[in-house]
């Protein structure tokens, strides 16, 4: 892979932020190349039945494909390390310090410090699902760190922070999220694996999709990431973050040589490794999340609205503009999966038009606007209805 393959030595491998983002800003044009190379050991026919299905459909074929795979016990996870985790010579690949743990040899134990031992870290944790089987000893999810910073990271759910608490020896963060959407504490892994646990989170909601909606309330912090559905099954603040993990950080060499350590221990396969792009085709192609951003800038001339666009993140694909005579409280919230038809009081313009005209208003009386974005149409319609809704009132002339 082009700038992105992994080096064999954990203390070589890059851990700041700049590595990241140069890689990106020097082979912007090679996304395709990057996401095609990853076939290798997949066996013939694997994926046969998800050809040509998208959304909740293609997420149901892969599960039936992966379901029921050969469950090992806790401390066998030990022993499969040696093959799916061994960084070169025996040392341990960890994703959360650089340490250089040898694999066998430097096993929590107890641990005072970053570097005392390593540990097996449930990537999903293990408190979200109970403690139960088969997810308890899954490998797709579970990983070698640093028992320090597995301890320090607990159970919060991944996220991105602006103001770190704790900086592990390779950059890993704790601390409150910067993330839209939530404020709570979360960890940020060092950016050249956040592609790697994105893609853990991609299976756990595929191979447990049958399963993964009872999880909401086993536990507070992951009842901040998990939804209560079998499908999109995580809340649209983390799904959206962790499909920008997986672009921005491609599947490595490491992930590769992985997949396959773990298929000959297991008997099935990641499926967002051997092909990246099903991320896109379960969660993009039959699932719109609500946009990131409300509008901003909502201002009226004389019965003319007009507006800035929300950027960033998920585009709205328009917008819904409410107005009444009487007050903004009188203007109601609309409802996911419930369309709005255009008429006196209601407007629909679609995204980039950046502008709507009320008609046949009585001169003199002040109305009332508020503008919602929105992603989807019909009955999958999904408003953005959260943070600073634009609003403004004007007298009709």
């Amino acid at each position: 892979m082009i700038g992105f393959s992994y080096i064999c030595n954990p203390s070589l491998i890059p851990n700041n932020n700049m590595f990241f983002k140069k890689i990106f800003i020097l082979i912007p044009g090679i996304f395709f190349a990057i996401f095609n190379f990853v076939d290798a050991q997949i066996p013939s026919g694997y994926y046969d039945d998800a050809n040509g299905l998208s959304g909740e459909q293609l997420q149901i074929a892969l599960h039936n494909i992966i379901d029921n795979h050969n469950s090992i016990s806790y401390s066998a996870l030990w022993t499969a390390f040696s093959t799916t985790d061994n960084a070169g010579g025996g040392v341990v690949w960890d994703m959360y310090a650089i340490c250089g743990f040898t694999l066998g040899g430097d096993q929590c134990g107890t641990f005072g410090s970053e570097c005392d031992c390593y540990n097996r870290e449930h990537s999903f944790p293990s408190s979200w699902f109970n403690d139960a089987s088969p997810m308890y000893t899954d490998l797709f999810q579970i990983v070698p760190t640093d028992g320090y910073v597995n301890g320090i990271r607990s159970n919060y759910p991944y996220g991105e922070t602006n103001s770190p608490s704790y900086t592990s020896g390779n950059g890993s963060q704790l601390g409150p999220c910067s993330v839209v959407g939530y404020s709570g504490i979360v960890f940020e892994p060092a950016d050249e694996y956040k592609g790697d646990f994105a893609r853990n989170y991609f299976y756990m909601a595929t191979r447990y999709s049958d399963i993964i909606a009872n999880w909401e309330n086993n536990n507070s912090n992951g009842d901040a990431v998990l939804n209560g559905t079998s499908y999109p099954a995580y809340e649209s603040w983390f799904l959206d973050m962790i499909m920008a993990w997986h672009i921005l950080d491609p599947v490595s060499q490491k992930e590769i040589d992985r997949n396959n350590a773990v298929y000959a221990i297991q008997n099935n396969r990641n499926p967002f490794i051997d092909h990246p792009e099903y991320v896109g085709l379960v969660w993009g192609a039959g699932f719109d999340s609500e946009p990131v951003s409300q509008a901003t800038d909502f201002s009226a001339h004389n019965i003319t609205l007009t507006w800035i666009d929300a950027s960033g993140g998920v585009m709205p694909n328009g917008y819904l503009i409410r107005m009444s005579d009487v007050g903004f409280e009188n203007i109601v919230n609309p409802s996911d999966g419930i369309s709005v038809s255009d008429d006196f009081w209601n407007q629909n313009v679609a995204y980039g038009v950046e502008t709507c005209t009320f008609s046949g208003l009585t001169e003199g009386t002040t109305y009332y606007f508020k503008v919602f974005g929105y992603t989807g149409d019909g009955s999958s319609i999904d408003y953005k209805i959260d943070g600073t809704i634009q609003q403004v009132s004007i007298q009709a002339n």
